[in-house]
C-alpha cells in the first residue's frame, strides 16, 4: 500500500490586500485554517498597525508592501510573492469567511483549474448588497457570459482560487476592483475549467469600502467590452509557475 507521504497535499497561500485593516484582521486572522502554508499581506503603508496586528496574529505572515494604490497592483503582486501550489484571495474587511477556504481547495483538487465564489448559488448569499448593486452586477455578469461564454451566477466578488501554475495566463493590467472580473475573464479566455462555489457575504466589520458603484460599474463594463475587442488571448501552455 503506498505510503501517504508519497502523495503529499499542495500548499495553500493565502493573499489579502490591506489598507489600514488593523481592527478586521483582529477578526479575520484567528479564523484562518492553521493548515495553509502562508500569509500573504500585501499592504499600501497603512498606518493604523495594520502591519503590526498581522505579525503578532500570524507570526509567519509574509508582508508586501506595495506603493501603488489599487487592489489589481496590490493582488498581482501578492501572487507574484506566493510560492504555494494554490492561491486563494479574499478581502480584510471580514465580509469573507476563512472557514470557506477548504471549498475553493476541494473543487481545485477535483479538477478545477480555477474557482470562484458566488454569492447566488444554493446556500450561498449576501447581506452586503444594495438592490441597485445586485442589478448591475447581474448586468455586467449577463455582459460577461453573452461575449466569453461560460454560465457565470456572479462575477463582481473577489474570493477566488486557483492554481500557481495558472498565474501568467490570469495575469492582467487591471489596477483597480475590475481585477476580479478579469481574473475571470482570462480563465475564460485561455480556455481553464472554471467551478463556481457557494459563498455568503456578510457586512465589512469596520471601516467604509472604497468601492463605488456607478464609476466601478462603468469601469468594469469598458474592461468587459475592452478586452473583448482586443481579443488578447494568452496560450494555456504558456501558464507556468512564475
Amino acid at each position: 500500500m503506498p505510503n501517504a507521504s508519497e502523495f503529499p497535499l499542495p500548499r495553500v497561500s493565502v493573499v489579502i490586500p490591506t489598507l489600514n485593516e488593523s481592527e478586521n484582521l483582529k477578526a479575520l486572522i484567528p479564523r484562518l485554517p492553521r493548515w495553509i502554508h502562508e500569509l500573504i499581506i500585501v499592504d499600501g503603508r497603512s498606518t493604523d498597525g495594520t502591519v503590526e496586528t498581522a505579525r503578532r496574529l500570524f507570526p509567519d505572515v509574509r508582508i508586501v508592501y506595495e506603493m501603488r494604490k489599487g487592489k489589481g497592483v496590490a493582488l498581482t503582486r501578492g501572487f507574484d510573492a506566493a510560492t504555494s501550489d494554490i492561491i486563494v484571495m479574499l478581502d480584510a474587511d471580514g465580509s469573507m469567511a476563512p472557514e470557506e477556504i477548504i471549498l475553493f481547495v476541494g473543487a481545485l483538487l477535483a479538477g478545477a483549474d480555477f474557482v470562484k465564489g458566488s454569492r447566488f448559488l444554493q446556500g450561498a448569499g449576501t447581506v452586503d448588497m444594495t438592490y441597485f448593486r445586485m442589478f448591475g452586477n447581474w448586468c455586467l455578469t449577463k455582459a460577461v457570459t453573452l461575449l466569453y461564454g461560460g454560465s457565470f451566477s456572479d462575477l463582481c466578488y473577489g474570493y477566488i482560487g486557483f492554481w500557481r501554475s495558472h498565474c501568467n495566463a490570469l495575469r492582467s493590467e487591471g489596477t483597480g476592483f475590475e481585477i476580479e472580473t478579469l481574473l475571470n475573464i482570462n480563465a475564460l479566455k485561455n480556455g481553464l475549467k472554471i467551478v463556481e462555489v457557494p459563498s455568503f457575504e456578510a457586512h465589512r466589520l469596520h471601516g467604509e469600502s472604497n468601492l463605488r458603484a456607478l464609476p466601478d460599474g462603468w469601469r468594469i463594463l469598458k474592461v468587459i467590452l475592452g478586452e473583448r475587442l482586443a481579443g488578447r488571448r494568452i496560450p494555456r501552455d504558456a501558464s507556468n509557475p512564475i
